[in-house]
This record gives C-alpha cells, sequence and structure tokens, in this order.
C-alpha cells in the first residue's frame, strides 16, 4: 500500500473513531434511571470568575443506583453548585447538607424510558450516517489517486479496507446502542 492511500485510509479510521467517541459522550449523557456522573458532563460553576466544569472544582461519586453525591473542595461553592444544576435542567433538584450536594435521581416512567430509547437509536443513526460519510470520503480520495496515477488493484483493495473499517465502527455503534437500550429498559 503507497503512503498516500495509508494516509487517507488513517485519516477516514480517525473520523470513524471520533465518531464512535462523541456517541459514547451522548449516550454517557442521557439519563437511564440510574445514577451516573456522566449526567454533570457539561454542568459549568461560575469559580472566581471562570466558568469550570464541576467535575474540576468537587468530586463526584454514586453512592447508591439513585443517588448523586457532588462534595465541593470549597464549601463556599455549595450554593454556585447548585444554582448550575438548577440552570442545567436535568430534571433533579439539589440537596445539600453544607458540605455535599446529593441529587436523587427519579425512576423513569414507562413513556419516558420509550422516549429515552428512541433519541438514543436516532443519535447511533446519526453516528452512522458520519462514519458512511467516512467512507465515502476514503472511497472518492481513492478515485482521485486512480487518476493520479494509483494502480487499480490496490484502489480497489484499499477501498475493501475502508468497507471493513466501516463495518468495524458500524458493528461498534451497534453495540453501544444495544447496551444502552438495555440499561434504559432495565427497571
Amino acid at each position: 500500500m503507497t503512503e498516500e492511500v495509508q494516509i487517507v485510509m488513517e485519516d477516514g479510521s480517525d473520523k470513524m473513531e471520533k465518531s464512535v467517541e462523541h456517541l459514547d459522550l451522548e449516550l454517557g449523557k442521557i439519563r437511564a434511571g440510574k445514577a451516573n456522573p456522566k449526567m454533570l458532563e457539561g454542568v459549568m460553576i461560575d469559580y472566581y470568575g471562570s466558568m469550570t466544569p464541576l467535575q474540576q472544582i468537587s468530586n463526584i461519586s454514586t453512592p447508591d443506583a439513585r443517588t448523586i453525591a457532588i462534595q465541593p473542595w470549597e464549601k463556599a461553592m455549595i450554593g454556585s453548585i447548585e444554582k448550575a444544576i438548577m440552570a442545567a435542567n436535568l430534571g433533579m433538584n439539589p440537596d445539600n447538607n453544607g458540605e455535599i450536594v446529593r441529587l436523587n435521581v427519579p425512576p423513569l416512567t414507562e413513556e419516558r424510558r420509550r422516549d429515552l430509547v428512541k433519541q438514543v437509536k436516532h443519535i447511533c443513526e446519526e453516528t452512522k450516517i458520519s462514519i458512511r460519510n467516512a467512507r465515502r470520503d476514503i472511497i472518492e480520495e481513492l478515485k482521485k489517486l486512480k487518476k493520479d496515477g494509483l494502480s487499480e488493484d490496490i484502489e480497489k483493495d484499499a477501498a475493501a479496507d475502508a468497507q471493513k473499517l466501516h463495518d468495524k465502527f458500524i458493528k461498534k455503534v451497534d453495540e453501544l446502542l444495544e447496551k444502552k437500550e438495555k440499561d434504559i429498559l432495565t427497571v
């Protein structure tokens, strides 16, 4: 395989990998009825004038399946943390004892579970589309290289490799979907 083909394949593989990583991040934010520290990713706190992720100013743990405990490194931040959680509209009300902010994760209704599964399937489908687009980009680049003198055999082999890459990442997406769906539907 020539160097140009290798670069095209690695670039396409990186795009597919990033799509799956993004999917994993997005799925982590979806509440499955169980407490998960990932639910608080994206919550920003005004920390002495600069917006800082909650994870950087506190310790976040899940003492049980229905509770998230947030222990700020500075007790003075408890009020700011409560305000930020309310502003993030997570559907949970913070409760504090002066040292720790607790979030009780409410159980999901059957209808809410079905809606979440639909949302998860939609996100997974968008990821599959971006993986297909990455494969299409690889194949288009290979065609350009063929016009510039790449042999037809190398182009066909590389296109087959692109399809294998595509299949591998689509399988990862399906596995993540299946796992998250099971997570949501398990009461």
